[in-house]
Parts: structure tokens; sequence; C-alpha cells
């Protein structure tokens, strides 16, 4: 195994892997309760696990009732393919869910 500077490629004899991350921070100003924000973020990853074939997960602010930060990853080939990918959730999320608005992104590989 070996693993290459700062876009850290992993590459398990001829095969490269590259991950792509999302860190993605949410308001839900419509949320009343934790409840609901639960609601919105277990549809909200769901559908993106079924739409774009990714590893999403809420990842921070569990207990405050209108925020989220969740985690997106797509495992690769191609570095520009995972930055498609990605982007293409951002703008999904804005599209298919106007009731949360996205605050802050920060897009990695590794």
């Amino acid at each position: 195994m070996y693993i290459s500077g700062r876009t850290s490629r992993v590459s398990c004899g001829k095969h490269i892997m590259l991950i792509g991350v999302c860190e993605i921070e949410l308001h839900l100003p419509e949320a009343a309760s934790l409840k609901d924000k639960r609601s919105v973020i277990k549809s909200l990853l769901g559908r993106l696990h079924n739409t774009f074939n990714v590893s999403a997960a809420e990842v921070d602010k569990q207990d405050l009732w209108q925020s989220a930060v969740i985690g997106v990853a797509v495992v690769s080939n191609s570095a520009p393919h995972a930055q498609q990918v990605l982007n293409n959730v951002l703008n999904w999320i804005e599209t298919y869910f106007p009731q949360v608005y996205i605050t802050r992104q920060h897009i990695e590989f590794r």
C-alpha cells in the first residue's frame, strides 16, 4: 500500500483509491424540536445514499434543534469524478431540501 502527497491516493498494487469528503453545516430554521430536525436529517441522509451511492451521516450538533453537520464521503479512482459527485450532492440538497440552508461546506480529498 502506498499513500501519496496532499490528495492521499491509496495505491494497492495497480489500483488507485481516492476518498472525497465533504463536511456540510446546515441550518434548519423551520425545525421546532429535535424530533423535527431528526426527521428532516434522516430523510436527507437516506435520499443521499439512494441517489448518489455515497456514505453520509450526521457528525456534529446532534443536540441542537436548528443546526446540523453532516459528512458525505465518496470513493473513486478519479479526483474530478469525486469532486463532481460532491458538487452534485450540494446542488441536490439546495434543490430538493429548500427548508435546509447550507451555511458552510468544506471538501477535501484523502
